[in-house]
């Protein structure tokens, strides 16, 4: 695997801070979140396609490769809808305390899936970092269901994170990033037809049809969020275990509640826990690369 520099990293913490604004806009779109979900798969896919096109890049990797990332993008919608309801149901704040727990899902699921050794240190900066957010949230267990959701949320981006890392050795990141939408938005779609005949899930208690601040709110979820970050996550991988990724994606809930304070004010209350579990994040961020390090030369 090569190695990152600086570039990637500084590259990677500008992705955090785009998927910071993610739990913004979930907040921000008024449809539900199973068409929040079907409109941003489906339009990253819309997106996608053209860039493929004027980048000269092969369409077609093979029925077996398509498969699989199709099935993959499943695990993707199912995150994103856990995510966007954890962050409806309670707060943002609550939300992304819950996915920061995808690091600690990493240290056990990447080591079992790809077979690499398992690293001791790993899910004790994964511990280290959800401790961080403990502080940062002083848990407020009145929201423990946005907390859980998130934490389900997070274990289904370890699960395909860990994926990504290993077609990001074998295929483009943009093809990848178009088929797995493509899964995603027929997942999507499927679910929802699925839930229209099951009314007592009462999953749609908001509107089908996005508004015109809605289309523009979709666009840039769709479009920066999702075609340009998450394709580039995929690029990144060719350099950065999936965990490693993830531990940096801690970082999110820092960007996000920044940027929740920003847009909704009181309703996302930062006090002095906030500053110290911003330091125990950031200090597992850097920590681990140094870890990695020393291992490697040992």
């Amino acid at each position: 695997m090569m190695q990152p520099g600086y570039r990637d990293y500084s590259t990677l913490h500008f992705l955090v801070l785009i998927w910071g604004f993610t739990s913004i806009l979930g907040v921000l779109i008024s449809v539900n979140a199973p068409m929040l979900v079907l409109y941003r798969t489906a339009l990253a896919g819309l997106i996608m396609l053209p860039v493929l096109v004027l980048n000269k890049q092969p369409l077609w990797p093979g029925w077996r490769a398509v498969s699989q990332m199709m099935v993959v993008g499943t695990l993707i919608a199912i995150h994103w809808y856990l995510f966007f309801v954890a962050a409806r149901v309670t707060n943002v704040s609550a939300c992304l305390a819950g996915i920061s727990t995808g690091a600690l899902w990493t240290s056990f699921l990447e080591p079992l899936i790809t077979r690499r050794p398992f690293r001791w240190f790993e899910p004790l900066l994964a511990l280290l970092a959800v401790a961080g957010l403990y502080l940062i949230f002083l848990f407020q267990f009145d929201k423990i269901l946005g907390v859980l959701l998130g934490v389900a949320s997070a274990g289904f981006a370890a699960l395909f994170s860990v994926f990504n890392s290993i077609f990001s050795k074998k295929y483009q990141h943009q093809v990848v990033t178009f088929y797995e939408m493509v899964g995603a938005a027929l997942f999507s779609l499927t679910a929802i037809v699925a839930f229209l005949s099951w009314p007592e899930a009462n999953l749609f208690d908001k509107p089908f049809i996005p508004t015109q601040m809605d289309v523009l709110y979709l666009l840039l979820l769709a479009g920066i969020c999702t075609v340009y970050a998450y394709s580039e996550s995929v690029l990144l991988m060719k350099k950065f275990t999936a965990f490693s990724m993830n531990l940096a994606i801690n970082m999110e809930p820092v960007y996000g509640i920044l940027l929740a304070l920003l847009f909704f004010g009181k309703s996302e209350t930062m006090h002095i826990g906030f500053y110290a579990g911003t330091l125990v994040i950031m200090s597992t961020v850097f920590v681990y690369p140094f870890l990695e390090k020393r291992l490697r030369s040992a």
